[in-house]
């Protein structure tokens, strides 16, 4: 029997795959919790249809985060923390922090989508890495000053 899934199954395959399992695996576990639905011709039609409609908006979000990725080079983040003498910081800078700094310069990105390669404790300059889309990832450099 044929089966499309609903969702992601482990050692069977990815949301959307169209895959053939066993009759008794399919009808008394996939489709029973929800994770799979039977493989018929009225199925397959509406399967094409949204997956020709994921793959328009899959499209227009990757192509927004490349003009997002284009905006970003261009810029260098200064993020200002209280600093001792020595120029270490009072804490760490943090995702929060540098996300908040992209937004008063008009780039809204997730703070989930953003990682540091080292951690943030002195003034100086450092790189971010930002993953806007699958596809699409960019490092910005950044600046921590003491106020």
């Amino acid at each position: 029997m044929e089966v499309i899934l609903k969702q992601d199954v482990k050692s069977l395959g990815y949301k959307d795959d169209i895959v053939k399992v066993k009759n008794g695996y399919g009808r008394n576990f996939l489709i029973p919790q929800g994770f799979a639905v039977i493989a018929n011709e009225p199925n397959r039609k509406m399967h094409t249809e949204y997956l020709k409609q994921t793959q328009f908006k899959q499209d227009r979000i990757k192509n927004l985060a490349t003009d997002m990725a284009e905006g970003l080079k261009a810029i260098t983040v200064k993020i200002g923390a209280k600093a001792g003498e020595s120029g270490k910081i009072f804490g760490a800078v943090n995702t929060i922090q540098f996300a908040e700094e992209l937004k008063k310069l008009g780039f809204e990105v997730d703070r989930k989508r953003i990682t540091f390669e080292t951690d943030v404790k002195f003034v100086g300059s450092y790189i971010a890495n930002l993953n806007l889309h699958k596809e699409v990832k960019i490092q910005v450099p950044f600046e921590v000053i003491a106020e």
